[in-house]
């Protein structure tokens, strides 16, 4: 059940909606002349909508806001209580309130005060359905402005997102777009240059550029998806434009350069009957610098360098992530109180994407481990990188991982869905891959991959061309999603690093050469929108290891799961014994998604000896390396049987292994290997003395899906002198 709400609060993302204001509640509303104290009971489809707004705040807290005949207002908080916030939090999708606020604690409202005097029983569907003055009947100010503040834990099921708002009216533009004229310009994604255009009605129209600035620019090309500006030949542009027929919908544009999209920005439109003049200027143009992501040059790709100190860690999709930082060698996060999308752009902006379409607190892109580095950001949008803005350093009472600040950036159009698309699956989300090439008299047509080599990253890649995610599988064989006449191979060899934006920028073989090339062989892919992420327990190897001279004749278990090093198949059993490097492991599921084995429980295999089953092959390599790179020893963990061993606070365990119970690893939890169980170690009795390294690998051959497979590997330096051992610096990554 909690699995459940949590699943929730994920998808409870604050987005910019530009006047586009999602019903908030799961009530029906009264006819809006209901004036009297007591609600009429004649409930019409419309719900009422409801929204947090206010600065600075969470996303579970705010000034509340109901929007009534056309336009938002506030509560005023006369008589307000807990049972009123209770009704207010269900209405927003949470499952109750923890508190409310008085006298405009989130910053004083705007338009009407709706309420006044409410009282709820706290059993009403709608904050409408309880006792008030009336719409509109008050003796207020906007300084009595009520807030509630929501118990962080989403109603199951409850879709309606709450959305942290750039401040933008309702009747501004949504769209903008640049329309490219040079020649070149055209024919190339993404488009970085052209005349800058807004949606109108039911065409684009152009804006006058007179006292026009570097800082709309700014804004013009980060709601684009990109981080810098450059000059334009604006000549050129007059000369093209005299040509052309232009209508000017917007008349002067002043944007500070720091906000996300130009609706926040002040802008003077044009009157509806008034000529649309732009004396003396012309339409606006801007041009824009892609990130090298985005570069189609190759020199300028090398100048231009992203951070190597900020990353996005957890996100499905392009520009999207838990915000990292790195310091004294090690990753941390960034603790989301007070997070902007100030200070999300400037984040985006370094890494090589345009400003923050969303900043998400809450841990919504997945709890980090290790530090906890920034706290209450407060960056102003100018700033080069997110280190150089104010910040407070955490003492650990302050924040937990719970709270780790995340961002969704503006990333430029590239077009790359169009040339891929899944077909015969039963959702949108899985099915046989098919891609856009060109045969040799130049014609484009839909063609089939080859299975053969298809593994997770490459299915990886596939999903994130896609759009849909994460993949949560890569299949070989596509027999049951036989439904395209789409026959022909036209893609062999496939092999991706699983970092790339779409297959063409993996390898793959310059001729098409398949040897099952049959259509049940294409490759196919199931993609998700959450995957989970297993990550080792560094220090405690480190703090649990020994050596253990352990006698044969208690090693037949083991060496009936291969847990031992070839040299043992020659011993003179049931006498001498092997000498063991052991520690404990313990393996966390920080990822949005729970660990599962491949396998279905039908192809699990029964170990008599140890009395569980196996549900993978290999979940774990544990090698000793020499300092080139040479394996000395190596271990596996053949097929563990994974379980939940303990869990966070709040979070209840669901996998055991004990009489045949569900395998896995639930998010928020942990299974541990205690240094005492059979083949968690490894066998060094023909290891010299010498300084090694030793290096554990989880999911090694990528079976499972997860979201990030760059923290799967943990390597130690580790000094033996052929008695005892000593490690030291043991991280990950």
């Amino acid at each position: 059940e909690i699995m459940e709400k949590s699943r929730c609060r994920q998808q409870l993302a604050f987005s910019l909606l530009f006047g586009l204001w999602l019903p908030c509640c799961l009530a029906q509303t009264t006819p809006s002349n209901a004036a009297t104290p007591s609600p009429s009971p004649q409930p019409q489809t419309e719900r009422l909508k409801v929204r947090l707004a206010g600065y600075p705040r969470k996303h579970n807290e705010g000034r509340i806001e109901l929007f009534h005949k056309g336009e938002w207002g506030t509560i005023c908080d006369d008589d307000f209580s807990i049972t009123n916030a209770n009704v207010l939090c269900r209405q927003l999708g949470f499952v109750s309130a923890t508190g409310w606020t008085h006298s405009a604690k989130y910053g004083k409202g705007q338009g009407k005060i709706w309420l006044d005097n409410v009282l709820c029983n706290g059993g009403e569907k709608s904050i409408e359905f309880c006792k008030s003055r009336g719409w509109g009947n008050s003796d207020c100010t906007h300084d009595e402005d009520a807030g509630v503040v929501c118990k962080d834990e989403r109603i199951p099921g409850f879709v309606d997102s709450n959305v942290i708002d750039a401040h933008i009216d309702e009747n501004k533009i949504e769209e903008v777009r640049l329309r490219p004229v040079v020649a070149m310009a055209k024919k190339k994604l993404p488009i970085a240059e052209g005349v800058v255009e807004v949606k109108y009605k039911d065409g684009w129209a152009q804006i006058c550029d007179l006292g026009w600035t570097i800082k709309n620019t700014r804004v013009v090309c980060g709601m684009l998806g990109f981080p810098h500006e450059r000059k334009v030949n604006k000549n050129f542009y007059k000369l093209y434009l005299e040509r052309q027929k232009t209508y000017f919908y917007i008349h002067s544009v002043e944007c500070t350069g720091t906000e996300v999209h130009l609706a926040a920005c002040p802008l003077e439109f044009n009157k509806p009957n008034a000529t649309s003049s732009c004396e003396g200027g012309m339409a606006a143009v801007v041009s824009c610098m892609p990130g090298p992501l985005f570069m189609q040059n190759s020199g300028l790709k090398k100048k231009l360098k992203t951070s190597s100190i900020v990353r996005l860690k957890g996100g499905a999709r392009l520009g999207e992530g838990r915000v990292e930082v790195l310091k004294d060698n090690e990753w941390g996060t960034v603790c989301d109180d007070r997070w902007s999308l100030q200070s999300a752009s400037v984040v985006c902006r370094e890494l090589g994407f345009g400003s923050a379409k969303e900043a998400l607190t809450g841990a919504r892109m997945g709890q980090g481990m290790g530090p906890i580095y920034m706290n209450e950001v407060k960056c102003l949008g100018q700033e080069k990188s997110i280190w150089n803005c104010p910040f407070k350093n955490i003492t650990s009472e302050n924040c937990q991982h719970m709270e780790d600040a995340a961002v969704r950036c503006n990333v430029p159009y590239m077009g790359l869905e169009n040339s891929i698309r899944l077909t015969g699956g039963r959702t949108r989300y899985e099915g046989r891959v098919e891609v856009l090439s060109l045969d040799s008299n130049g014609t484009q047509s839909w063609g089939l991959i080859c299975g053969e080599t298809w593994s997770t990253k490459e299915a990886m890649v596939a999903c994130r061309q896609l759009g849909l995610g994460y993949a949560n599988q890569g299949l070989q064989e596509t027999w049951y999603w036989d439904s395209s006449n789409v026959t022909e191979m036209v893609m062999s060899g496939v092999k991706c690093t699983g970092n790339e934006m779409s297959l063409s920028q993996c390898q793959h073989h310059k001729t098409v050469s398949c040897q099952k090339s049959a259509t049940k062989f294409a490759a196919g892919v199931i993609c998700s929108d959450t995957a989970s992420d297993l990550v080792l327990n560094a220090p405690l190897v480190q703090q649990t290891v020994y050596i253990e001279d352990r006698p044969l004749h208690m090693l037949y278990c083991a060496a009936e799961e291969d847990c031992l090093s070839k040299s043992a198949a020659k011993a003179n059993w049931p006498y001498g014994h092997r000498r063991l490097l052991r520690f404990s492991s313990q393996i966390h599921n920080i990822g949005r998604a729970d660990f599962k084995p491949k396998a279905g429980r039908h192809s699990w295999v029964w170990h008599a000896c140890h009395g569980h089953y196996h549900s993978m092959d290999i979940f774990t390599h544990y090698d000793l390396l020499n300092a080139n790179g040479t394996k000395v020893a190596e271990g596996h963990k053949a097929s563990f049987c994974l379980e939940d061993t303990d869990c966070q606070e709040g979070v209840s365990k669901r996998y055991e292994c004990a009489n045949f119970g569900d395998q896995g690893i639930t998010v928020g939890c942990w299974d541990l290997y205690r240094h005492d169980i059979d083949c968690q170690w490894i066998d060094i009795t023909d290891v010299k003395p010498g300084n090694y390294i030793l290096q554990i690998v989880i999911n090694p051959n990528h079976e499972v899906a997860e979201s990030d497979f760059t923290n799967n590997a943990m390597k130690c330096n580790c000094k033996y002198d052929g008695h005892r051992i000593w490690l030291h610096n043991c991280h990950t990554g």
